[in-house]
């Protein structure tokens, strides 16, 4: 039996997990000073546990390619189904492709050293996330493993997922589940960073319009109503580039010194 249950009318998917880790020793640790930070709102802070630290891409052009980002719990729906793959949209018992506006996710993986971000190889990438129509495969009696799927970062650090834009569920504002996992030689994981990622609404609003995410009806939680965004969501949005019609394509930066 699955250990996995899905409740989509109660807003349990997520509770904030982790400590802070301070903007002081962030600073430190990409050996900055205060008058260099200019992301956020002036909050540079990590949630995960003090052992290692995230980092994500940064708008401001005085930091590196990487700062420091939130992590937030995995949810009750992740499940490690050991498919690795890049397209993740076909459900491999009934191959059947997930329908939806096409989405090419990146992740580029580095370690977070002073004054820079050193693309980071061996890590293995899990992304997880509901259809069009906001159902998880694998869990709460659902079958399947539809849109879920993991790979190993290359040389450069990259991953890239085909995916389709996720739809969504009561309780939550559109999102997409990672974990990042670094190996050893043995291909063991060292450590373990999980987080979700989140887009602009104006992007959705055009996405969700489109079948089959109309069938559902317009979202009833957006970014700002979400609780999970609202603890440092904003530094987890991603850009997509493209059109519902193309399908869309978005790059996340991510620093990593676990493991």
């Amino acid at each position: 039996m699955n250990p996995h249950p899905q409740h989509h009318d109660e807003d349990n998917d997520d509770e904030m997990v982790g400590t802070l880790l301070s903007r002081r020793s962030a600073l430190r640790l990409l050996g900055l000073s205060g008058a260099g930070l200019a992301v956020g709102g002036g909050v540079l802070a990590q949630r995960g546990g003090p052992s290692g630290t995230s980092a994500g891409t940064s708008g401001a052009a005085s930091l590196p390619g990487c700062v420091v980002r939130p992590a937030m719990t995995e949810g009750p729906y992740f499940v490690d189904e050991r498919l690795r793959r890049s397209d993740i949209r076909r459900d491999t018992t009934t191959n059947q492709a997930s329908a939806g506006v096409p989405l090419t996710l990146t992740f580029v993986t580095s370690r977070v050293a002073v004054n820079a971000c050193q693309p980071r190889a061996n890590v293995l990438i899990d992304v997880w996330q509901c259809d069009g129509l906001g159902v998880y495969s694998d869990v709460g009696g659902n079958d399947g493993n539809f849109l879920r799927g993991a790979q190993v970062t290359d040389a450069r650090g990259r991953a890239t997922f085909t995916t389709v834009y996720p739809g969504w569920y009561p309780g939550r504002a559109v999102h997409i589940h990672f974990k990042l996992r670094p190996l050893n030689a043995a291909g063991q994981a060292t450590g373990e960073f999980t987080s979700q990622l989140f887009f602009p609404e104006e992007v959705t609003d055009r996405v969700h319009a489109r079948a089959p995410y109309n069938r559902k009806g317009r979202r009833n939680v957006l970014n700002a109503e979400d609780g999970i965004y609202r603890n440092g969501g904003n530094q987890l949005l991603l850009s997509p580039a493209g059109s519902p019609e193309q399908g869309y394509q978005a790059t996340f930066d991510v620093g990593l010194n676990i493991g």
